[in-house]
């Protein structure tokens, strides 16, 4: 592919350098990806619609804030999961002017598309491949983060996506020019920070934004929960509580991993398939669900009170929490879906474990209306409260407690996912058959009764249209009841 871009790129006699992101990725793996950067001494555009012509991609301007022409591949051009993206940077002067004017060393580099994949040909004044060598991401000039201040979270990033260390001299720009992060768009900001949440040790991350001052402005809620303490049951404050629960919700969703304790997760080949879906602005469950983990329990410092045996409550956190999550994710410009997702979770969060009746594990009807109630993330949700459950405990987890926790989860999971009641299977009884058979009229308590029968059905209690009659008969008589109690509690006031 390489080769047929040089010779299209040839034909239109502009002088044409592999770049950037491509560049390094290459020296480091000694292969190419499939996003590929090129710096021409022209038009970019005329070369991007050139190259969508010979390669059969859509062309997709960036904007003028990003410089760049993108042409994006057919799904199926190569390798119909992997496409391709072609980003065209058009530059003036030499091509060292260029790479000048970016922002770290190791993405300072160029070859000639023509020479490539010689090493000789590498066009390094910057010193790139000794920072790729020593594991270091370096700013190109002290300007770098005021030039553009979206490098600020472009650097943490970049730095763990390649498990690299950040040079302290680029440290202590990041944090002078840490404010300048309020003047780049949400949804850079909200790219960036995502792609920082999907990274492998994602918790250490979200830490250096905050040591650097950025977390606090892109999730400013959570700051308060830095030394707001918990019951004895919890091992962290709520801050620590917070950012363990994100590196157990990544942890909890990679397979058993030949651990005491990552075994007792219910973990299957559906599970993995699940939270390596894609959900929401082109991030998997997986991501979505380290978003939720930020948010679960941030709105316990503005709930935290003490009932009168004096133990610490949090009424409500689940609720206020999930709204903080609707209200800031609208900011950062998460997707509709996204935002429904993760705030379905934080109010939920704590439902699988508060099914238990005592000792007993939740009934085959209190997980139907689980799986009803939370729908879309039922899954997720559960996978959650597993997460809660080791970022509470922290090293004083009790591992028979623990298993017979996840042991329960598992429960819930096995149970509300076997061959459920599909919303197109026809009902045992419907709406005409309890008006015809208990001669009633139409109004809510038919509703109230289908799904009474519904929920029994979905927990294997009832089979038969007649077992369905007869509860309906009982649930009636049940209203019929309540609503007599009602009338004469009306009266007597």
């Amino acid at each position: 592919m390489i080769e047929k871009l040089a010779a299209c790129c040839a034909a239109l006699e502009t002088d044409t350098y592999l770049v950037g992101g491509f560049v390094r990725d290459w020296l480091l793996s000694a292969k190419p990806g499939r996003d590929i950067d090129i710096a021409v001494s022209g038009d970019p555009d005329a070369v991007a619609q050139q190259i969508a012509r010979k390669f059969g991609g859509t062309v997709v301007p960036l904007g003028p804030a990003h410089g760049v022409v993108r042409v994006a591949g057919p799904s199926d051009a190569h390798d119909e999961d992997a496409p391709w993206n072609i980003d065209v940077d058009g530059f003036t002067g030499t091509i060292e002017d260029d790479l000048s004017r970016r922002d770290f060393t190791v993405n300072a580099m160029a070859i000639p598309l023509a020479d490539w994949p010689s090493l000789d040909s590498v066009i390094d004044p910057f010193e790139g491949r000794a920072d790729l060598a020593n594991k270091t991401i370096r700013a190109l000039g002290p300007t770098v983060f005021q030039d553009d201040p979206g490098r600020l979270m472009r650097a943490v990033r970049l730095a763990g996506q390649l498990k690299f260390r950040v040079e302290p001299g680029t440290s202590k720009l990041i944090a002078a020019d840490a404010r300048l992060l309020a003047g780049v768009s949400p949804e850079r900001v909200r790219e960036e920070f995502l792609n920082i949440l999907s990274l492998d040790g994602a918790k250490g991350q979200l830490e250096v934004l905050d040591h650097f001052g950025l977390f606090e402005q892109v999730i400013p809620e959570l700051q308060q929960a830095k030394g707001v303490d918990q019951p004895n049951m919890h091992y962290w404050d709520v801050w620590g509580h917070t950012m363990h629960t994100v590196e157990a919700a990544e942890l909890i969703t990679k397979g058993h991993q030949n651990s005491p304790i990552y075994s007792c997760v219910p973990w299957t080949p559906d599970s993995k398939a699940h939270f390596n879906r894609q959900a929401t602005d082109g991030h998997t469950r997986g991501t979505v669900l380290k978003l939720a983990a930020l948010f679960h329990d941030i709105a316990k410092p503005q709930t935290k009170s003490q009932d009168d045996t004096g133990r610490t409550r949090f009424f409500g956190h689940s609720e206020q929490g999930a709204q903080i999550a609707v209200e800031r994710l609208t900011q950062l410009r998460v997707s509709a879906k996204g935002i429904e997702m993760v705030a379905k979770m934080v109010e939920q969060h704590l439902r699988p474990t508060g099914m238990k009746d005592g000792d007993e594990w939740p009934t085959n009807r209190a997980i139907h209306r689980y799986f009803r109630d939370v729908g879309d993330v039922a899954i997720d949700t559960l996978y959650l409260s597993l997460a809660d459950y080791l970022a509470a405990k922290g090293p004083d987890l009790v591992h028979e407690e623990w298993r017979d926790h996840a042991r329960m989860v598992g429960h819930i999971l096995h149970i509300g996912t076997s061959e459920p009641v599909s919303t197109t299977t026809i009902r045992l009884i419907t709406g005409h058959d309890l008006m015809t058979h208990f001669n009633i009229q139409p109004g809510p308590e038919i509703g109230a009764v289908l799904e009474r029968v519904e929920e029994a059905r979905s927990a294997g209690e009832i089979e038969t249209k007649e077992q369905a009659l007869e509860m309906a008969a009982n649930a009636l008589r049940s209203l019929a009841e309540q609503r007599t109690l009602e009338n004469r509690i009306d009266r007597s006031k």
